[in-house]
């Protein structure tokens, strides 16, 4: 079968987004003998993306029309079906959360996946302009998509009651994480990383970008009542929030405690992870909380918060604070520091609970959805729908 991406995040994200649509590609590309061609409204180089297009099986493509080129935003809404139907593509993949607004006509059946809908429960955190873009996308990808794919129960739930989109229609699909956090990580590799970023100190790692809902403030504050010789290490790119986070350091006298790295590098994140005491992500809302099954992946424990589907992600043995929780926070770190047989059951619990997020669950999930959506689709044509 002829599967079309839609490659735009795969050729220009290196995180979230980006991520997953390479997986994505990834694992269809390497359990099967079906021809991908990844459509992206421009192309350009990207060493994450270029080891996928060395593979056989997989195409890159962009607007073939002098009209699509020009106006590649159109393109990607309307203009890319009748470049589907040229193809002869047998399904449409929308990875991030959108579809051509006229899929739905277009004789091609399609998967969307939406990975969450949190512009809709904290939107404070985003602009009006884009809360109504993302809102107007979302409801219609939902809406005309053959099936849906949500990441997480959580987002299922979310889709149901904020799209009014009906459970038969959804299917959750767990994704893993990127195969470099399935290897076994030497020590030598952690000392190289360590001194490539300057930590010289036992620390405490959390991974994503520093804003309001990743909430990586409670990290900061649980740092006073932890041992002296602990810091945290906060790996991501920083917004706004990062200035409250820098006032509180400042006020608490915690400047040699707390280490930002910005454009860390990807193929280091195994071994920040692996080197340190312990991982972080208390996060308010997600969709999934990827950086959890990475740092459980490599045999790091991770403390998670409560309230969205980080539980999903990091299994029933993971400790779980509230996300307002700074006492709990640090009765959690401190029994993960000091007790190393709890440490070690943590660790147990979490490897054994991400197993269900391997490539080959992955896979069988999206090709189930894939099916699904083939022949839901080929029901309604002969049906007259």
């Amino acid at each position: 079968m002829k599967i079309g991406y839609d490659a735009k995040r795969a050729v220009n994200n290196n995180t979230g987004l980006g991520n997953y649509s390479r997986l994505v590609i990834d694992t269809i590309a390497s359990t099967g003998d079906d021809s991908l061609v990844l459509y992206a409204p421009k192309l350009r180089d990207n060493p994450r993306l270029t080891p996928l297009l060395q593979l056989p099986n997989v195409t890159i493509c962009g607007p073939d029309s002098w009209m699509g080129r020009k106006m590649s935003s159109l393109w990607r809404t309307r203009g890319i079906t009748s470049q589907l139907q040229r193809d002869g593509i047998g399904l449409f993949h929308g990875l991030s959360n959108e579809l051509p607004l006229n899929i739905a006509s277009s004789g091609i059946p399609s998967v969307v996946t939406i990975h969450d809908v949190i512009f809709r429960r904290f939107p404070h955190c985003y602009k009006p302009i884009d809360r109504k873009i993302y809102d107007y996308k979302f409801r219609k990808a939902a809406e005309n998509a053959t099936r849906v794919i949500a990441i997480s129960e959580r987002t299922r739930l979310d889709i149901m009651e904020l799209y009014n989109i009906d459970a038969k229609k959804i299917d959750i699909v767990y994704q893993g994480c990127d195969p470099q956090f399935a290897r076994p990580v030497d020590a030598a590799d952690i000392e190289r990383v360590k001194r490539k970023y300057g930590i010289d100190r036992p620390y405490i790692v959390g991974v994503g970008t520093v804003e309001e809902r990743k909430n990586q403030l409670l990290t900061i504050k649980a740092l006073p009542a932890l041992p002296k010789e602990v810091i945290a290490v906060i790996v991501g790119r920083r917004t706004r929030y990062a200035a409250e986070m820098d006032r509180f350091i400042a006020a608490n006298g915690l400047a040699d405690r707390v280490k930002f790295i910005e454009k860390a590098d990807f193929t280091d994140f195994p071994a920040l992870y692996c080197g340190a005491l312990l991982s972080s992500y208390p996060s308010r809302y997600e969709g999934f909380g990827i950086p959890v099954i990475e740092s459980l992946s490599v045999g790091t424990p991770v403390i998670i918060a409560s309230g969205s589907c980080l539980e999903e992600a990091a299994g029933e043995g993971a400790p779980v604070v509230s996300p307002d929780d700074v006492e709990a926070f640090v009765d959690s770190a401190c029994r993960l520091i000091d007790d190393t047989g709890y440490k070690a059951q943590v660790v147990a619990a979490g490897q054994e609970h991400i197993k269900r997020f391997s490539q080959q669950n992955f896979a069988a999930g999206l090709r189930d959805s894939y099916r699904k959506a083939i022949e839901e689709h080929a029901e309604r044509q002969a049906n007259g729908n």
